[in-house]
């Protein structure tokens, strides 16, 4: 079972660049590992750090003026291969939520199922909450799953997200627990198919 997610209150780190692919978030060099843990430390490995592996002081990661859990991110984050180490990297890195005003499918469903919420906005909320990142650093952005409303500042924006995945995600569950989850549903059933039978 993971880490269950209800409410998430925490600063964000704005990343206000369009179309980043899975490449860009894990290169594939950093593929070869099978277990999950291990990918924060190369998340963005070649946006944070030169050849030489000294840091880039300019780039969002590397600053110390922003935190916190949630990722902000531009439009079509995601795009790019299937690879599920991308979702990986995003949670052993730290991040809960990542917002954005478009995700690629496949890292969509990736993130879901490693815990990370996807939180879609419009573009036009997209920008208003990073500008209010980028102006105060320190501002606390709630992530409500059970409302479905994300919140800062007095700004405000609500999310879908699958009925079924809002679930896992509430409980902690992975689709093994899922099912687990409802034994005694299946048993039940199962008596009362056999009891008519």
């Amino acid at each position: 079972m993971k880490e269950k997610f209800t409410i998430l209150k925490s600063t964000a780190v704005p990343l206000a660049i369009e179309n980043i692919d899975t490449d860009q978030i894990i290169p594939a060099r950093f593929l070869k590992a099978t277990t999950r843990e291990g990918f924060g430390e190369n998340l963005f490995r070649d946006w944070r750090f030169q050849s030489d592996n000294t840091p880039i002081t300019e780039f969002v990661l590397n600053n110390k003026t922003f935190g916190g859990k949630i990722l902000v991110a531009g439009k079509n984050f995601g795009c790019g291969s299937s690879r599920e180490h991308a979702a990986w990297a995003i949670a052993d890195y730290g991040f809960r939520v990542v917002v954005s005003s478009f995700f690629a499918d496949i890292f969509k469903n990736n993130a879901l199922n490693n815990g990370i919420l996807p939180v879609v906005i419009s573009d036009a909320d997209l920008s208003s909450l990073l500008k209010k990142i980028e102006t105060n650093p320190a501002l606390e952005i709630t992530v409500d799953l059970p409302t479905q409303i994300i919140s800062a500042g007095g700004w405000s924006a609500s999310f879908d997200i699958n009925p079924y995945k809002k679930d896992c995600l509430m409980n902690g569950y992975d689709d093994i627990d899922y099912l687990i989850s409802l034994n005694d549903v299946i048993r039940n059933f199962d008596k009362a198919s056999s009891a008519s039978a």
